[in-house]
């Protein structure tokens, strides 16, 4: 290692600083573009004429990147460092953004679909790279806190970049619709869609402009590399098991982290989808998803505030989960704004949840962190099973069709996705973070 290595256990001041408005920098690139389904999934439902099921095969292509490519993942990191690998993540998200080129001139929506999984793998490097390095830059028992402050970058970005684009490809979308539905010319209404779905060229490409930019001076960055491969006694942690499988606790939070992104991406976007079958126009419904990312920067400056002088991580995720059980239950007995404004209210309760999580399931896991990490990130494909697991329950067409009842509604299945997912997290929160981890102390 170099003499810019930071140890595990003791990083260097002089870089800390430094690391943390890198760190959050890319964590502001990850919300921006992970955040930009919640717009996309309208947008390409009228664009390239899909059910709600097909629809929701954006958040599809997008998670499971993170499922296949998190190991491989953790192989490159050990190639090429953090620095250099959070690069080529970058330059790999740029690739995905300008496949949107040819996929909007063809309308093709597989092609939509190609470019988003590309996008993914590029951010399953970046997150594979980020997360144990902002966990362990410092203190463990403050990483809840390091890592909120980095929420906070995502989820500023992650409220704007819905609304950006929502006002670019969305605009006039209701009246759009009409005009397409009401076409009678086969022509025209080609015309039409066609225009609409170019729209979204210009901004993925001054999108990918962007990140190749940010991978450039990146690249020439001094960010401080941070050793977590080496002698575990030197860094004050327990000494090594035979394997990563020997830490049970990492694969009940991988599970933990499966079941957070689904509840996250359900209420970031699904959330348009249901104010939708509310009967609310896309004019008001396509700005749903920043109104759950503000409730989640609220919850991040609570735990800046109180991780961990007043509440411990595992505390908060306990609290995270009872509110996330709770919201639920408010969504499905009301409706229309109050409905809405409770699953929006899930940002609130889920905020904590990714702070807390990661730390607690990487804790004393010394050189195989990188690749306990990667497993972990694998557990972002929730964001892609649990949506079509929630239209597989009400839409004979989904690609969970055999959970199909006539009996379940939107609003039921909705509640059947949610609630199990929370009890889990609970569960994770009072006991599963602890199964396993006496050995490692």
């Amino acid at each position: 290692m170099t003499s810019k290595t930071a140890t595990l256990a003791a990083p260097q001041e002089g870089g800390y600083k430094q690391a943390m408005i890198i760190i959050g920098g890319l964590f502001f690139v990850f919300g921006f573009v992970t955040w930009l389904n919640g717009a996309l999934i309208p947008f390409l439902q009228i664009a390239c004429e899909l059910t709600v099921s097909q629809a929701l095969m954006v958040t599809l292509a997008f998670y499971m990147a993170y499922f296949f490519l998190s190991i491989p993942s953790s192989f490159i990191l050990n190639k090429t460092g953090f620095k250099n690998g959070m690069a080529l993540g970058l330059v790999v998200m740029a690739v995905g953004s300008l496949i949107f080129i040819p996929a909007a001139n063809s309308r093709n929506f597989t092609m939509f679909l190609t470019g988003l999984f590309v996008q993914g793998a590029g951010l399953s490097l970046l997150q594979t790279a980020s997360n144990p390095y902002i966990s362990v830059v410092g203190p463990i028992e403050s990483a809840a806190k390091r890592i909120s402050i980095m929420g906070i970058c995502n989820k500023v970005a992650g409220a704007l970049s819905p609304l950006i684009l929502s006002t670019i490809v969305l605009k006039n979308a209701s009246a759009l619709e009409e005009q397409i539905k009401a076409a009678t010319d086969a022509t025209l209404k080609a015309q039409l869609l066609d225009d609409l779905a170019g729209r979204v060229i210009p901004p993925y490409i001054v999108m990918a402009v962007i990140l190749l930019i940010l991978a450039f001076f990146l690249k020439r960055s001094s960010l401080p590399e941070i050793n977590t491969d080496g002698d575990d006694s030197a860094t004050g942690a327990a000494p090594a098991r035979s394997s990563v499988f020997a830490y049970p606790y990492l694969f009940l939070g991988v599970l933990c982290i499966f079941m957070y992104v689904g509840v996250e991406v359900m209420a970031g976007d699904v959330i348009g989808t249901y104010g939708k079958a509310l009967g609310m126009s896309l004019d008001k419904t396509k700005y749903f998803t920043s109104f759950t990312l503000v409730a989640m920067l609220v919850g991040y400056i609570i735990g800046i505030a109180t991780i961990p002088k007043i509440i411990s991580q595992d505390m908060g995720l306990r609290i995270s989960a009872i509110l996330g059980v709770l919201f639920t239950f408010g969504a499905y007995f009301t409706d229309g704004n109050l409905a809405v404004t409770f699953i929006a209210l899930l940002g609130l309760a889920n905020a904590l949840m990714w702070p807390a999580i990661f730390p607690l399931a990487i804790d004393g896991l010394g050189k195989y962190t990188k690749i306990g990490s990667a497993f972990l990130i694998m557990g972002i494909a929730g964001g892609a099973i649990l949506p079509q697991i929630y239209t597989g329950l009400f839409d004979p067409e989904g690609m969970f069709s055999f959970l199909y009842s006539s009996s379940i509604d939107f609003r039921h299945a909705f509640l059947y996705c949610m609630v199990p997912c929370y009890l889990y997290i609970l569960f994770f929160a009072l006991a599963g973070h602890k199964l396993g981890k006496a050995r490692a102390k």
